[in-house]
């Protein structure tokens, strides 16, 4: 038996995702992870009924209940195979506007939840005989210079570095580490990065929903340990 943890399963690459998983067969059970219930239990609609799909109504920047969490889950269903860290937060400020709210709330959900997922679910994975999968959505933000999103750029540069230091800390346990960096896609947080963009005319979450369950498939086992960049070009 098989189990998969989605965050950010709600909406945008998050609902994407957690569709294409569905479709692959090899999980048994999938977890949906998101502060609204009711946005998850439409996920929950659109996604194949061939597994048992369980919805879970938390914000991940309560980091200390995730340790119970991802316990409660284990408990549940005796596995822990994959985790998809898809959640993600940003309101866009230049420097002398960022305050030191915005500065902690970003990283919490971008940075230390990730990390605290990370850290409780390969608990788990250690003991797994077959390949257990993390993967970590990143951004092509956190490589390039974005005036005005300094804070969500630095997190995501924050969890490549994080993805890449625990590729080698965990390969000794069969857990790959992955990180997957979206450019420009249609999401409700990219609205907020860029209110005027045309959303039709760039990438759309489904396009990176399949990658996610390309990295996700026991059939992939080479991508790993590297940030993996997928735009849209024009």
């Amino acid at each position: 038996m098989r189990t998969c943890i989605i965050t950010g399963a709600s909406a945008g690459i998050g609902r994407a995702a957690a569709i294409e998983i569905s479709r692959l067969k090899e999980f048994d059970n999938i977890v949906l992870i998101s502060r609204r219930k009711d946005l998850l239990l439409g996920t929950k609609q659109m996604m194949s009924r061939s597994c048992n799909i369980d919805v879970v109504a938390f914000d991940i920047s309560n980091i200390d209940e995730i340790p119970s969490i991802v316990s409660n889950i284990y408990n549940k269903y005796n596995s822990i195979d994959c985790l998809l860290n898809i959640a993600g937060y940003t309101d866009p400020k230049f420097l002398f506007e960022t305050t030191d709210e915005n500065l902690l709330k970003t990283f919490s959900v971008n940075v230390f939840a990730p990390y605290v997922l990370c850290r409780e679910c390969a608990k788990y994975m250690k003991g797994n005989k077959e390949v257990s999968k993390i993967i970590n959505i990143a951004s092509t933000a956190g490589f390039t210079p974005r005036p005005g999103w300094s804070v969500y750029a630095m997190s995501k540069a924050a969890i490549i570095e994080m993805s890449s230091t625990l590729t080698e800390e965990l390969s000794s346990y069969k857990i790959k580490v992955y990180c997957l960096s979206p450019g420009r896609c249609a999401t409700e947080l990219r609205k907020k990065l860029a209110s005027e963009e045309d959303q039709s005319k760039i990438m759309q979450p489904e396009t990176v929903g399949k990658e996610i369950a390309r990295m996700a498939s026991l059939a992939e086992s080479y991508l790993d340990g590297q940030n993996i960049v997928i735009r849209k070009k024009f």
